[in-house]
């Protein structure tokens, strides 16, 4: 099975776990904030705070800008469950904003409209906006911040896909257009520390709430250890969210060969738009405004049924898969009220997507028989 992704873990990266397992500290040593070093620099963001998973990223981000019992969230359909959860997790309630079509990420113009319909009729407004940046290409990050500044509410970049990609020449991460960005490093993602995540911003009391938050709200400095080297405070409820040594070792190891990742992810991609073309599909966007990480290369099937094509091509050992089911059409999400259509630009969208391999390792002749099968299923 040639899948639609996987990582790509050479002898380096397995060395530097190593000197890890062979040192004195697994966790909580220099590794982590090595591997926040890493990331903030790449992205040219101020700080940045490293946590076991995307999910726990998105949880302490929403926290830290005070999300809680009665305030309001809005995010995409269009990305994994996570992406709503983590206002959930808060007490807050959660809305979805209709995606673009054509790029998959959360409408400019959607967005707008309904706020402009809350702010006329005296509903709630969304104290945070989750834009994800779907498969890696990024949103129109400078028009919901238009918004923001217009209408008062925080962003958070679910950025789980797009490490590496660029937005108006900026690194996704930067912050310029949000408060905080989140990334994933699950092993399906661009680089990886196995499970892990990681906030960025470039605000300061942002960073120090989540590294509390992320370590059971617990502290220690030179006056709390002034009452003796053993004492600590917790000042807050946190959790344990912490990353290992393990895992940041891995991801400064994986960080070192991210713009190699992205090159080829982009070859593939390449390829791709070369061969699918005269395909009765519709291919992904590609505009200079944004240089995608390609985490994901979703097509959209034209003309037949999608379960067919899903299908006959795992039958082939071609690891096709679907991202995403939207949010609201889950059991859980239903039972909050949300209706089976919800938006309908992302029931349009999920009708037809298919997400076809893409990753770093993949060889030209993998990828050469995954275009072989799309054609052969396709006619």
């Amino acid at each position: 099975m040639i899948p639609y992704g996987m990582q790509d873990i050479n002898q380096d990266d397995i060395d530097a776990v190593h000197s890890v397992l062979a040192g004195t500290h697994l966790t909580q040593g220099d590794k982590v904030p090595e591997f926040e070093k890493v990331i903030s620099d790449l992205v040219s963001a101020q700080h940045a705070v490293a946590v076991n998973s995307a999910t726990s990223a998105l949880h302490i981000a929403c926290l830290s800008l005070g999300v809680g019992k009665g305030d309001l969230v809005w995010t995409s359909p269009i990305s994994f469950v996570a992406s709503s959860n983590c206002a959930l997790y808060c007490g807050a309630q959660v809305d979805f904003v209709d995606i673009d079509y054509y790029t998959s990420n959360m409408c400019v113009s959607a967005l707008q409209a309904k706020l402009e319909h809350h702010r006329a009729n005296n509903l709630p407004m969304p104290k945070v906006v989750i834009p994800v940046h779907m498969a890696g290409y990024s949103c129109d990050m400078q028009g919901i911040k238009r918004l923001a500044d217009e209408y008062a509410f925080y962003v958070i970049e679910d950025a789980s896909h797009a490490i590496g990609a660029q937005y108006q020449n900026h690194a996704v991460g930067c912050c310029e257009f949000s408060d905080i960005t989140v990334f994933s490093f699950h092993p399906v993602k661009i680089i990886t520390t196995a499970e892990g995540g990681m906030a960025t911003t470039n605000h300061a009391k942002y960073a120090e709430t989540m590294r509390l938050l992320r370590s059971h709200g617990v502290e220690k400095n030179d006056k709390i250890q002034q009452q003796g080297g053993w004492c600590y405070e917790q000042s807050m409820l946190g959790f344990n969210y912490r990353m290992t040594d393990i895992q940041a070792a891995l991801g400064v190891s994986q960080s070192k060969r991210l713009g190699q990742f992205i090159n080829r992810r982009q070859e593939c991609a390449k390829r791709y738009f070369e061969y699918l073309q005269n395909l009765p599909i519709e291919l992904p966007p590609l505009e200079a405004i944004t240089i995608s990480s390609w985490h994901l290369f979703v097509i959209k099937i034209l003309n037949k049924d999608r379960r067919d094509i899903f299908e006959a091509l795992r039958k082939e050992r071609i690891g096709v898969h679907v991202h995403y089911i939207p949010i609201y059409k889950q059991p859980y999400y239903q039972r909050l009220g949300f209706s089976e259509n919800y938006c309908p630009q992302a029931e349009r969208y999920y009708a037809s997507a298919l997400s076809i391999p893409i990753f770093h390792a993949m060889t030209n002749d993998q990828q050469d028989e995954v275009i072989e099968k799309i054609a052969e299923v396709l006619v």
